[in-house]
């Protein structure tokens, strides 16, 4: 069990309107791809259901990253988005959600070269023939993705309009672009992976150009209020690295504040992955990220990664935040939100069930006030 310090209600808990939609509190829910669709088809099912709405005190829910395409799903098993049947299947967790007074919107997602050949059965592509270094698992070296073509770039287009419209039916709040975490437009952002001499590649305008396209296409369906933004700027999760970030995000950031969209995620460079970097530690080039880039935009901005709720609380209260981002906390505790406004001790995650599949450590974690027979006792 996590303590805490009560003495940061204030921050957290009150009520924010993020563009058209008042948020009750702070707190937002990551996206976290738990692995808990079916399979073989990525359709969101009861286990999904129960999860989401455990959860709907969240000020905000992000989805798990939900694949445009099968070709472009780094993550089998996640819920996707890109057929009727996995629409269905969201459209039962949003009314569950929605039942229980909360508010959701779907992470829409490319892996790009993240993806692989034996796991999809497709070519992977990204801006250029790069692949990540490493090996995705032990035995199996990451793929060569093929550089995109201009029929490539019209397809992924298309599959992003109608995993958006999908959203839209779903009856989701809004929609956030993945632009961050090494998937396939943090490919086209970063120079470290985007080596293209056309109109989508060398300068930062030309390197935000595609993103700022697929962004233009959500806006068009949700309008602007409802459509967020993942970046990560010093991430090097799955071999990534902009040689200048500061620059590259100062100017991204100020397109994204022209189009008045509802929030920007940003991930702060503290990770796991920066011991397995070829490039050094996120925090060698920008080390608060929300603090240096706050100036570019206007609009919400929402810090995510490795927080506590003392540090949260500390970037809200400074203003370099207007919103912060829990992942871990509310894989343990569906109820964080009532537990933190209480003074209730946290609990603990299993990390060895975070990507197993079935239900335990999943949605069995139980609520502070929960009698043990009234659901599974999952001993951390």
């Amino acid at each position: 069990m996590q303590e805490h310090n009560n003495n940061v209600k204030k921050s957290l808990f009150e009520p924010y309107p993020m563009g058209d939609l008042l948020l009750p509190n702070k707190f937002v829910m990551a996206s976290l791809t738990r692995i808990r669709a079916d399979p073989q088809t990525g359709v969101p099912n009861d286990l999904m259901v129960d999860y989401y709405s455990q959860r709907a005190s969240a000020g905000l829910i992000l989805t798990e990253g939900s694949a445009v395409s099968n070709a472009g799903n780094s993550f089998i098993g996640c819920g996707a988005n890109y057929t009727r049947e996995q629409m269905e299947g969201w459209k039962r967790v949003v009314a569950s959600v929605h039942k229980k007074g909360g508010r959701i919107y779907m992470q829409i997602w490319h892996a790009g070269r993240a993806a692989h050949p034996t796991q999809t059965g497709e070519q992977n592509i990204s801006s250029s023939a790069i692949a990540i270094r490493g090996n995705l698992r032990k035995d199996l070296p990451h793929a060569q993705p093929r550089a995109m073509t201009p029929e490539d770039f019209e397809t992924v287009r298309q599959q992003h309009r109608q995993s958006a419209l999908y959203a839209k039916e779903a009856g989701f709040d809004g929609i956030e672009l993945h632009g961050a975490n090494g998937y396939l437009l943090d490919q086209f952002l970063r120079d470290s992976v985007n080596q293209r001499t056309d109109e989508y590649g060398g300068s930062i305008e030309n390197r935000c150009r595609f993103p700022l396209e697929i962004l233009d296409t959500f806006i068009e369906i949700f309008g602007a209020k409802r459509v967020g933004i993942k970046l990560s700027p010093v991430g090097r999760f799955q071999d990534m690295y902009d040689s200048d970030p500061v620059a590259l995000y100062s100017y991204l950031l100020q397109q994204l504040d022209k189009r008045e969209i509802g929030y920007v995620q940003l991930m702060e460079p503290a990770e796991d992955y920066a011991s397995e970097s070829h490039y050094g530690p996120g925090e060698s080039q920008i080390a608060e990220v929300c603090k240096i880039l706050r100036p570019y935009f206007k609009g919400t901005l929402m810090i995510n990664n490795n927080l506590t709720i003392e540090s949260a609380a500390k970037a809200l209260e400074e203003g370099y935040a207007d919103l912060a981002c829990f992942g871990r906390y509310f894989i343990s505790n569906p109820d964080l939100v009532e537990r933190v406004q209480n003074g209730w001790p946290l609990s603990d995650w299993d990390k060895s069930t975070f990507y197993v599949g079935g239900g335990k450590g999943y949605n069995d974690y139980a609520n502070y006030q929960e009698k043990s027979s009234e659901r599974k006792n999952f001993s951390l």
